[in-house]
């Protein structure tokens, strides 16, 4: 059981890392300063967008990873 466990927190781990390459940065340098008021004017349909989904996702993945990490802390501490 506790291979199991190791086993799908690693995935969730590597799906995680998976997720967060692929998110853009939120400013990119001068640019960004500059075109910031334009940007939260045009963000309306932001939530539609991939990198919200992206940042969805990364919340989801990250809360399982956490949770397995606990998981596997009372496994390891109950001897299993």
């Amino acid at each position: 059981m506790l291979i199991a466990v190791t086993i799908v927190q690693l995935l969730a781990a590597l799906v995680l890392i998976l997720i967060v390459l692929f998110q853009s940065g939120k400013s990119q340098g001068l640019s960004g300063a500059i075109g910031g008021i334009a940007d939260s004017y045009m963000s309306k349909g932001k939530a539609r967008t991939v990198d919200a989904k992206l940042a969805k996702a990364t919340k989801w993945v990250g809360a399982v990873f956490v949770i397995l990490t606990l998981v596997l802390d009372c496994m390891v501490a109950a001897g299993l």
